[in-house]
């Protein structure tokens, strides 16, 4: 952690949750902000005890000035941290397992490190307990991972991945590439458009783009997107749009969406891209898709299964572009994370509603 987060958290904290404009130009604050319902614990005499994965003595310097009354516990094995499972109010996700769930009768809040909770919505303890209130990090990879979008977007419509193969080869080849197609005046969709999917939707509009998107619930669209729609426009939107970019969550609903019938309802010679998870996209599907030139490129940061196996044929196709789960790799991502669990700490020592509380029916 570093020194920002003390001003990154009183930052938040007196600006109401949301970051001022010009940090949210610098991409550096502005965190998620969906506040959710107040933890069902008040502050008392009593510290509350966090189970952290990890946590160095810099870290706890700094979170004692702004939550003097959380005690934190780091550094315990699987069965010690059992052992001691009624003793915590919060916890890192990374640590739950059914035993301890079973076990931490005292446990009220819950923190994921990844936007997506996918991983824990078969945990019963976890899910089923309305007394436990789940946080993400949605919204803290936006800025990065919509970078990544736009990074496999250009190189795939500028092709320039043929460009590079004649570099190294030290050929001046104008007709590398199999033809350059430009993102002014074509439309892209993002389908989920959450925390990332905003962050790209800004960015195409930024583009010159025609943007659409899909949403969970109707709401106004904003100045950077032509029109808002829900899951029953999906079809519509598809068909419309040369760029189709999923920021979906996974969930019962999600998995496997992106099958063979929905990939036929997308544009010809459109390009996909998926950096939300591999498992919302059929991978054979795909393949026979790009093999029949239905779809012109995709752009995948994650493929289901995840390792792609190396015999995969996605894997040796030039209209393919794959990057190992990356996409929110970067300096700003871990500020942002930090500044967002620091503000929870903060929330949770005072009683006070979480950031990024969790819909556990929904499954985001």
């Amino acid at each position: 952690m570093r020194n920002l987060l003390l001003l990154g958290a009183l930052v938040l904290a007196s600006a109401c949750i949301q970051a001022p404009p010009a940090l949210q130009t610098a991409n550096v604050l502005a965190v998620g902000s969906s506040e959710g319902s107040v933890i069902a614990l008040e502050p008392g005499e009593d510290p509350l005890v966090y189970l952290a994965s990890g946590m160095d003595a810099r870290t706890l310097e700094e979170l004692a000035v702004l939550a003097p009354n959380v005690q934190f516990v780091t550094g315990l094995s699987g069965a010690e941290g059992l052992a001691r499972a009624s003793e915590f109010h919060g916890a890192d996700a990374r640590l739950l397992t059914p035993e301890f769930l079973e076990a931490a009768t005292n446990l009220r809040w819950v923190q994921s490190w990844s936007a997506g909770v996918d991983r824990y919505l078969d945990l019963d303890g976890l899910i089923q307990n309305k007394d436990i209130v789940l946080t993400n990090m949605q919204g803290i990879h936006g800025p990065v991972i919509a970078e990544h979008v736009m990074a496999l977007l250009l190189s795939l419509s500028r092709d320039l991945p043929a460009f590079h193969e004649a570099q190294q080869a030290s050929i001046w080849d104008r007709n590398a590439g199999s033809g350059q197609r430009a993102l002014a005046g074509s439309t892209l969709c993002v389908v989920g458009m959450g925390g990332i999917g905003t962050e790209v939707a800004r960015r195409a509009f930024g583009f010159d783009m025609r943007v659409l998107a899909t949403v969970r619930t109707p709401r106004k669209a904003p100045a950077y997107v032509h029109e808002i729609g829900i899951a029953e426009d999906t079809e519509r939107f598809l068909a419309e749009s040369d760029v189709v970019v999923i920021c979906l969550p996974l969930t019962p609903e999600t998995r496997g969406m992106f099958n063979a019938e929905l990939l036929a309802k997308m544009k010809p010679n459109s390009i996909l891209i998926n950096i939300a998870r591999g498992a919302i996209v059929d991978s054979n599907a795909l393949l026979a898709a790009l093999e029949s030139g239905h779809i012109a490129a995709a752009g995948l940061d994650v493929t289901d299964p995840e390792p792609l196996p190396s015999s995969h044929g996605l894997w040796v196709r030039d209209d393919v572009l794959i990057t190992p789960h990356t996409a929110g790799a970067a300096t700003l991502t871990g500020i942002r994370r930090d500044i967002l669990f620091v503000e929870n700490i903060r929330r949770f020592g005072a009683g006070k509603g979480l950031l990024n509380v969790v819909d556990k029916a929904a499954g985001y």
